[in-house]
């Protein structure tokens, strides 16, 4: 028996007294980091909210299996919030769609839930109307003309079913439940609200594909509404990602089990409360980013060595070298080398390495 066959369905309970501790610890959590973010200026809180939305998304696609190129969901973003963002470049329509899911979930936070909205979240998703090579039903509910909904898993030859989904034919009047529920104000406390949407969506899997992302976005908009601001300075998904075996244990076991939740928000909490502790490295490394450029602008720079310098503290791929500075820049060797000497001159940058290992770092002690 699935949870949703149960009789009392969809009335869950839970163990007030059980998460009480858990519960308490969180919203201590999201007071004192919504509390870090107000003491920092205007533009540090924008590339917070800049950095944080980034790995939301990153993160949300990478546990579905999906990569998405991280710069162009960084500039998407900074273009849909106008927010400055060095070495901008273009984005796909697909990532751009992504992109304005979340930022709707998250900015429009108080507007209803409608199957309407959520049609355009699932468009946004598959633009195209396909999943990688196969052709889906898009900003539709899906209709098992192909078979019941399941999560299958397979194992050599033989295949394990972990989870059906309930019939196409009730999904109508499902999502009417669920939304109806989730556009009404009741006494629960918001959090546990946000852990009931992510498990009830997932649970009715009302598209043929996307539901996961769609779940996510939904608790990013429920988290938005608990805490009143449409600004996110910490990732869920990102946790997820991090603890995505233990996830999909959860989710089984309750989808699994009785109209009792208790273990499934004791996760989520659990989840949560790590995700907002992650962050505090967050505005750390926003904030010594802020602190190197109020030394760096001392000194004269020209674009391409604000560009890279930029592009280290965000995080380099591999180590950078004169060649990949004149290929990055567009330019020859030797103007590379007459930058890359000037910065080292300036205590900007440290070599590291030498001949043909030599490479350069932000030099941080300076």
């Amino acid at each position: 028996m699935y949870i949703y066959e149960c009789g009392n369905w969809p009335n869950f309970i839970w163990d007030s007294k059980k998460i009480e501790n858990i519960l308490t610890k969180v919203s201590f959590a999201q007071g004192r980091i919504l509390g870090k973010m107000q003491e920092l200026g205007f533009n540090l809180q924008q590339e917070a909210i800049l950095t944080t939305l980034t790995e939301e998304i990153i993160k949300s696609s990478e546990i579905e299996g999906e990569i998405l190129n991280i710069k162009q969901v960084r500039s998407s973003i900074a273009r849909r919030l106008n927010i400055h963002n060095e070495n901008s470049i273009n984005s796909s329509h697909h990532i751009d769609g992504i992109v304005n899911m979340m930022i709707d979930a998250t900015h429009n936070f108080n507007n209803p839930l409608t199957l309407e909205r959520l049609y355009g979240w699932h468009a946004a998703l598959f633009p195209t109307g396909y999943s990688g090579i196969y052709k889906i039903k898009v900003a539709a509910l899906r209709d098992d003309k192909e078979g019941p909904m399941q999560v299958i898993s397979t194992k050599g030859n033989r295949e394990i079913v972990y989870y059906q989904a309930p019939n196409a034919k009730i999904l109508p009047e499902y999502m009417k439940d669920f939304l109806n529920w989730i556009n009404t104000n009741n006494t629960a406390n918001p959090l546990i609200r946000a852990a009931i949407s992510h498990l009830w969506f997932i649970t009715l899997h009302p598209f043929e594909d996307g539901n996961g992302r769609i779940a996510r976005a939904i608790t990013d908009m429920m988290l938005a509404k608990a805490e009143n601001t449409a600004f996110r300075f910490y990732s869920m998904s990102s946790q997820i990602q991090k603890e995505k075996n233990e996830y999909y244990k959860v989710l089984e076991y309750t989808q699994k089990g009785d109209l009792d939740i208790t273990n499934w928000i004791i996760w989520f909490l659990e989840c949560l409360l790590l995700s907002i502790k992650n962050s505090e490295q967050l505005i750390a490394d926003i904030l010594k980013k802020a602190k190197l450029w109020q030394q760096f602008n001392q000194i004269k720079l020209d674009n391409t060595q604000i560009k890279m310098i930029n592009m280290l503290l965000d995080g380099f791929e591999g180590n950078l070298t004169s060649s990949k500075w004149a290929k990055i820049c567009k330019c020859s060797q030797d103007t590379a080398t007459r930058s890359i000497n000037y910065l080292v001159e300036n205590r900007i940058l440290k070599q590291q390495g030498a001949g043909r290992s030599t490479h350069y770092v932000i030099n941080c002690e300076e």
